[in-house]
């Protein structure tokens, strides 16, 4: 399949696209709302001629996040427009960058190419940066046609995925071979981007920005008080993040079984879609636990046995209230998240078994001794029981997990300085 029988179905799929919408906007109502911006339509006033950055959704946004204030402090000049495709990703963006008047932020359009083209014909950009693998055959061509350097930044490409993108290589293979920068995070990933077609000498290893992660002292200042207000410095307190659905009956099943030899433990939960926050509030209520809800600031008390964390852009302070860290999306085959938010916050990390996203991550922190791996909720409730019984383990895998980070720190610098090459 070519770009032009691609963009044949992505035409004829339109009412598919709309139906997705609208089965989306039932759970997230978010969904119906700036849907003009979606075809590059009622776009609102943007300054021209600056950087413009695509995160999908909340996780590449808060990746961006530290490569975007470089940006801004390496280009005061330039206005940067951030994209992304979710609602949820939106919030994170403007919730990001609320005071910044250079940013400026609207969804991607879709990907026709009379969409991308108003959209690059509107914004101008010196310069496009695309968030690890969201590719999009048609906006990469017309940039190229537009003669605007692309960069794939953070990039991954898992052996699957490769797989998947080699079934269409009369479609990849051109769209790689436009691309001006690809930054990979490994070189077993830089060579499946190889083989796929991108030109040899635009592919380069930086490793992950996601190591360069810095935490802000405030927010564990401010994490520290809020235990303290709570009083729960003493009760051992885990949580267990980004879950999905299928994952939140094992963790609530293991924390009941935690429960027993430390009845004031405190889990809190939080969920990885906001469509799933009341529902995942239900069950914890139905199962007999204690529950509140973040998003109400009703206060933790005594009795209280599960915080269900239901507000946006709070999951690193929700880490920080804890002891312990369990990060979702692996119990189920979904792939994992991010496993080193806990660890630059010097948490024991633990995870199930799917991590397909993060093998590479997983394997350094793994290998270092910071990461645990457990498939069902006994083996949940083993390992959160033993570190809480045993501190003096649960430091050493949160030092060794925080010296992970701090080894493979430099992988921003690396993508600025190639960035800085094409915007010369």
């Amino acid at each position: 399949m070519n770009r032009t029988l691609y963009t044949l179905l992505f035409h004829l799929g339109l009412p598919l696209i709309v139906l997705r919408l609208w089965l989306r906007a039932r759970k997230a109502p978010a969904y119906s709302q700036r849907i003009s911006e979606r075809f590059a339509r009622g776009l609102l006033p943007m300054q021209k001629g600056g950087i413009w950055v695509h995160a999908v959704s909340v996780g590449e946004s808060i990746a961006a996040a530290p490569m975007i204030r470089a940006l801004l402090a390496r280009y005061p000049l330039l206005p940067i427009t951030i994209t992304c495709m979710t609602p949820t990703g939106s919030e994170r963006i403007q919730s990001m960058f609320a005071n910044e008047p250079r940013i400026q932020h609207c969804y991607l359009p879709y990907d026709f190419p009379w969409a991308a083209g108003r959209f690059l014909d509107y914004i101008q950009p010196k310069i496009s940066v695309i968030m690890e693998t969201e590719l999009w055959p048609n906006h990469i061509h017309q940039c190229a046609k537009r003669g605007i350097p692309t960069v794939l930044a953070n990039a991954r490409l898992s052996e699957r995925s490769a797989r998947g993108y080699g079934k269409f290589a009369k479609l990849t293979r051109p769209m790689l071979a436009e691309m001006s920068l690809i930054a990979v995070q490994t070189e077993t990933e830089a060579q499946r981007f190889r083989d796929l077609g991108a030109r040899p000498e635009r592919v380069t290893v930086t490793g992950s920005i996601k190591f360069d992660l810095t935490i802000d002292p405030q927010l564990l200042q401010r994490a520290a008080q809020q235990r303290e207000a709570w009083q729960i410095t003493a009760r051992p307190v885990w949580i267990a993040a980004s879950t999905h659905a299928g994952e939140d009956e094992v963790v609530l099943a293991a924390h009941r079984d935690v429960l027993k030899h430390h009845p004031d433990a405190l889990l809190i939960l939080v969920p990885r879609h906001p469509e799933r926050f009341t529902s995942v509030f239900e069950l914890s209520q139905q199962q007999g636990f204690n529950s509140v809800r973040r998003s109400t600031a009703e206060p933790v008390t005594g009795g209280t046995s599960v915080l269900v964390g239901d507000t946006m852009g709070e999951l690193l302070f929700l880490y920080a209230l804890a002891d312990i860290a369990f990060v979702g999306g692996s119990l189920v085959p979904n792939g994992g998240h991010n496993l080193l938010e806990p660890a630059a916050l010097d948490k024991p990390v633990l995870s199930g078994p799917h991590l397909f996203n993060f093998l590479e991550i997983a394997a350094m922190l793994r290998n270092a001794g910071a990461l645990e791996e457990v498939s069902d909720s006994s083996g949940l409730k083993a390992v959160v029981q033993r570190l809480i019984e045993q501190p003096e383990q649960a430091k050493a895998m949160a030092d060794a997990g925080l010296a992970v980070m701090k080894a493979n720190q430099g992988a921003l610098q690396r993508l600025l300085d190639g960035i800085a090459g094409l915007l010369r």
